[in-house]
């Protein structure tokens, strides 16, 4: 059985909208992580709160709009009553819900951690697979490539992840990676071991 390793992709906030403010100048706006719910008799419209960062003008996100309130999951119905963070993070990283408000995030706006264990060189030269397995955990979605990722996790360049990409070392979902690829929550990368080793053995880098 081969050795699977997780990288963990960690948003550290939401992405921020690209909106021109009516009472200032600024272009910006900050999800709040708060809903608002308005309930008319038997219909309800929901909405995710954002504010300006510069002066805190307020712009509703339509979530929901004059639809029944019994067909909205009870569960997610009281996240949003409690102002749930990750179910806020949810819909604000969401590109459909920004598409149906026709407004564009600043993904770039999203700051990120990577949580992962290194693998030494005893490690890989101990393994007999002859793939290194990754499996990557992105939960919310900002355009991230998977370049990025295994060039943090692994300690290696950009010239030196080239050339594992060209000598076709690298896979992704089974198929050889493609440089501009971005991720998707639970893609799988695998590496060709030795080719590995080889490109630490020769950066002397025996530390890793």
């Amino acid at each position: 059985m081969s050795t699977e390793y997780i990288w963990e992709v960690k948003a550290k906030n939401s992405p921020l909208l690209k909106k021109k403010c009516s009472h200032c100048d600024s272009n910006r706006f900050q999800c709040s992580d708060k809903f608002r719910l308005n309930a008319q008799k038997k219909n309800i419209d929901i909405w995710l709160i954002y504010r300006c960062i510069e002066c805190s003008n307020r712009y509703n996100m339509t979530l929901f709009s004059r639809i029944r309130t019994e067909s909205i999951n009870k569960d997610l119905f009281k996240k949003m009553s409690e102002n749930n963070t990750e179910t806020a993070w949810q819909y604000a990283f969401s590109q459909e819900i920004r598409r149906k408000n026709n407004v564009e995030a600043d993904l770039e706006s999203v700051e990120y951690d990577i949580v992962y264990d290194e693998v030494p060189i005893k490690e890989l030269l101990s393994l007999n697979d002859e793939m290194l397995t990754f499996k990557v955990e992105y939960p919310f979605d900002f355009n991230l490539r998977m370049s990025a990722v295994i060039r943090i996790c692994l300690n290696l360049s950009l010239s030196k992840l080239n050339q594992l990409i060209e000598t076709d070392s690298v896979f992704l979902n089974a198929k050889p990676l493609q440089k501009k690829h971005k991720i998707k929550d639970g893609d799988v990368v695998q590496i060709n071991r030795q080719s590995l080793i080889a490109f630490y053995l020769a950066t002397k880098d025996l530390n890793l």
